[in-house]
């Protein structure tokens, strides 16, 4: 019998793309984001079979340290013994696919698009990766051609997500055991019809939970609980320990360990975050360790319907979108009656207060008026420990340079 192909080690690269999705990647790599009910990284696990060993991404990521999160390594640091394959941040595959090993080395593409590239043991890998631009493929082709599209711009990690969701729990629906033939007694249904419904172990529903599933399905992974008078729409995902506290909810994304409550759509929550105050939540997109004010609210919609304009590392940018809110870097805060115009970008350690912010609002910025000042990283840093160790998470020293770095590079 022929010996079996070695399987080839797993990395997920970031690019000149990817790495302008500021602020959401300024202290993490892309493939660490939620899009649906997976990050980037899981979904990539999931469907190709393979543990993702590490994140070729930018040198300030170094040290980069999150729960259940693959870490940032060089890649000259990867060794050539093994094959490995090395696919950008940023695909997003469309179904299972097994890896079988070329005859050569060469580009990995992605819906045609360039997409990483596969060595094999003892072949370097191309420079630049983690980045730079992807390698294309040469006059042969490429060596993989893997189902999926690509994600572009960092708005689009708002308006494909709902519909991510719902690929996401079909991808899933193997698991029979994960999918309820019905919905607890607890709470009432609308639309209901079996394989829509995926519970994780110890969710919790307090009587007067309504869920809707006419739009698409609803996964609520381990120990989520559903306080009385949540009203949850899908597609939606609610990640491990997060609860909903009431109000209305509808195609949205929320991470680990959140509270939620109020009125919030379209919007996808990373994780460690506090929304437990009414006020809209729209279209928007927040980072970890992001606590919103009582009342906080943003504006999705401009008062002439037309499309939203969004600042960008490299300029602002017409998204096409008539709907976007907002998009929060971690460690983010506000305070009570915090009024977001929309497309408002909001950098990492922030603290708003004094009136409605500017679209645009630096890192580290303390205050929202004209005249708005820094939040001093001394200061900032025990802050962050506080509210990380309220989660039982300590703020490891690799992620307190790269705050440091953020800090330091807003000052340059």
């Amino acid at each position: 019998m022929a010996e079996r192909a070695e399987a080839p080690r797993l990395f997920l690269a970031d690019d000149e793309v990817s790495r302008r999705w500021s602020p959401l990647v300024d202290v993490r790599p892309a493939g660490e984001l939620l899009l649906g009910a997976l990050t980037f990284r899981r979904r990539a696990e999931r469907l190709l079979r393979l543990p993702v060993d590490g994140h070729l991404s930018a040198p300030e990521l170094a040290g980069y340290e999150e729960p259940d999160a693959a870490p940032v390594i060089r890649s000259s640091d990867v060794a050539s013994d093994r094959p490995r394959l090395v696919l950008s941040a940023r695909a997003i595959l469309t179904r299972p696919v097994g890896v079988t090993l070329p005859e050569r080395s060469g580009a990995v593409t992605v819906g045609d698009e360039p997409a990483g590239w596969l060595a094999l043991a003892g072949d370097a890998l191309p420079e630049g990766l983690g980045t730079g631009p992807l390698p294309g493929p040469d006059d042969a082709g490429p060596v993989l051609e893997l189902p999926g599209h690509m994600a572009t711009r960092v708005w689009e990690l708002v308006a494909m997500n709902a519909e991510q969701v719902r690929r996401d729990v079909a991808s899933t629906l193997h698991d029979h055991h994960a999918f309820t033939a019905d919905v607890p007694r607890e709470a009432t249904s609308i639309g209901f019809s079996p394989g829509q419904l995926r519970l994780g172990s110890g969710v919790t529903m307090e009587p007067g939970v309504v869920l809707d599933f006419r739009a698409g399905p609803i996964w609520l992974d381990d120990r989520v609980t559903l306080r009385a008078f949540t009203r949850l729409a899908g597609p939606a995902y609610v990640g491990r320990g997060s609860t909903l506290l009431g109000g209305s909810f509808a195609a949205v994304s929320i991470g680990p360990a959140c509270k939620v409550r109020g009125e919030v759509e379209e919007s996808v929550i990373l994780g460690h975050s506090n929304k437990a105050h009414d006020g809209f939540l729209g279209h928007a997109y927040l980072g970890r360790w992001v606590n919103l004010g009582a009342l906080t609210t943003n504006s999705d919609l401009k008062n002439n319907y037309g499309t939203v304009r969004l600042w960008t590392p490299d300029g602002e940018a017409d998204t096409g979108q008539m709907k976007l809110g907002c998009l929060l870097g971690d460690h983010v805060k506000t305070a009570i009656g915090t009024m977001l115009n929309t497309g408002t970008v909001v950098g990492v350690g922030t603290n708003l207060f004094g009136g409605m912010p500017p679209k645009y609002v630096p890192p580290f910025t303390w205050g929202a008026a004209a005249d708005a000042g820094d939040y001093d990283i001394e200061r900032f840093l025990p802050v962050a420990e506080k509210a990380m160790a309220r989660r039982d998470i300590p703020l490891p020293d690799g992620m307190r340079a790269i705050l440091r770095g953020v800090f330091e590079r807003r000052e340059a």
